[in-house]
């Protein structure tokens, strides 16, 4: 053997270097930040309601507000990360969001904090789309449901501890500080994500061949013609993928707007056993994206056809969530209340991972675009659900538990809808 076949074979050896795993990274702190603008709001809304003298109604236009512009900018912002790349329109993205998140700790009267609202939601919008999109680009296909369920812990564990930050500004500031406060958050993160990130991996000087070898050719992820949506509103599945993700959000749009209020108002607690309680869900659900995105993974393998692998994990999630939701309305203990809550957060992100992989299955070059429909439509129901609570308590006058159960119900329908989507069948003829 000669010197140089030597250094060739030691050379083709050489492992592959895990520079990709910086998008989970960069994915699990941006995933933060967003529920920590999100979830400020829910525990600063009694407050708010009370400085401003709003009713009921007016306290969830707040929130609806914030997801009717979400949900409406969801595909524009979806499909141009699949257009452009994730570098770009994820800087734009936070950058937007973060500024007006500031500019809700400014306003001065109901008007001015509604459009400051509805332009934050129009920010924010894309972010998850673009992050399932930067999964595509960077990671292995078998990769992907994993950083899925790492990005959603993170998300709802950042959700889930914000309201005890909140309730400590509150307490020795205002509500006003922590808007400005968790602003500045996304401006750093916008900064280092620039700075780091490429939309072509091999770009990046610290990836070697041999990673590069395990990802997606570039060409796979660059959609350069139009969009089918003659394809898309064929589907049926599609139509129950969206559905099912609308009332998948249904469900937990509870824990990150009504829920406060309905521990002070119901459940008679302070401010501070409230904060701590209501991160219960979000809490649970972290642990239950994590725990899908590791078992999702050997379910697919044991079963050997992934479409068939998301159809019965989200099937369980839908159920279990249900259940647990309505027998928390009938428990009496507050904090007995909270754990069965708990639990059925945690089964609602058990729908988390194979829905964002099934856009990324069914999508391909154009899962920005699917995944930011489906959001779009899951944001349908988070302007559905406040202000139909909204008026629930006040004009119809229903009591809290019947509230909890119609939520439980549209649980159950999602779980319905997974029976006949075939997550497997692609919608690019070319992928």
């Amino acid at each position: 053997m000669t010197l140089g076949t030597a250094a060739n074979q030691k050379t083709e050896a050489r492992p592959a270097t895990r520079v990709r795993y910086w998008v989970i990274f960069f994915a699990m702190t941006l995933a933060i930040i967003t529920y920590v603008d999100r979830v400020c709001m829910s525990l600063a809304a009694p407050e708010i309601q009370k400085e401003f003298g709003l009713t009921d109604f007016q306290k969830g236009l707040l929130f609806s507000a914030f997801a009717l512009a979400y949900g409406l900018f969801e595909i524009p912002t979806g499909w141009m990360g699949d257009r452009f790349g994730v570098r770009k329109v994820l800087m734009r993205i936070v950058v937007w969001w973060s500024f007006f998140t500031m500019l809700s700790g400014w306003a001065r009267n109901y008007t001015v904090m509604l459009l400051t609202r509805f332009m934050f939601g129009a920010g924010e919008a894309g972010a998850f789309p673009n992050m399932t999109k930067m999964f595509s680009v960077w990671l292995p296909r078998a990769e992907q449901t994993m950083a899925q369920g790492w990005m959603w812990l993170a998300a709802r564990w950042g959700g889930a501890f914000t309201p005890l930050l909140v309730a400590l500004f509150i307490q020795y500031y205002s509500w006003r500080t922590a808007f400005i406060s968790f602003g500045f958050l996304g401006i750093i993160w916008a900064f280092f994500f620039y700075v780091w990130y490429k939309d072509n991996p091999a770009d990046n000087k610290k990836i070697n061949k041999e990673e590069l070898s395990l990802l997606p050719k570039p060409e796979e992820n660059v959609a350069r013609e139009p969009i089918p949506w003659n394809r898309i509103l064929a589907r049926k599945d599609i139509w129950l993928l969206w559905f099912q993700f609308f009332c998948l959000n249904y469900g937990a749009c509870f824990y990150i707007t009504w829920l406060p209020t309905y521990l002070l108002d119901y459940r008679g607690t302070t401010l501070t056993k409230g904060a701590f309680l209501s991160g219960f869900p979000l809490f649970f659900g972290g642990i239950g994206s994590l725990v899908c995105g590791y078992l999702l993974g050997w379910l697919v393998r044991k079963i050997g056809v992934a479409g068939k692998a998301r159809k019965r994990m989200a099937s369980i999630g839908f159920t279990g969530a249900s259940f647990f939701l309505a027998a928390s309305a009938f428990i009496g203990n507050p904090v007995w209340a909270m754990v069965a809550m708990g639990c059925s957060s945690f089964c609602n992100d058990l729908v988390m991972p194979p829905s964002w992989t099934a856009c990324s299955d069914m999508g391909g070059r154009f899962c920005g675009t699917l995944s930011g429909s489906m959001n779009m439509v899951g944001q349908f129901a988070n302007v559905a659900m406040p202000a139909l609570t909204g008026c629930f308590l006040g004009s119809l006058g229903l009591s809290w538990p019947v509230i909890i159960c119609i939520s439980a119900g549209i649980y159950f329908l999602g779980g319905i809808c997974w029976l006949f989507i075939e997550s497997d069948q692609p919608i690019d003829l070319n992928q």
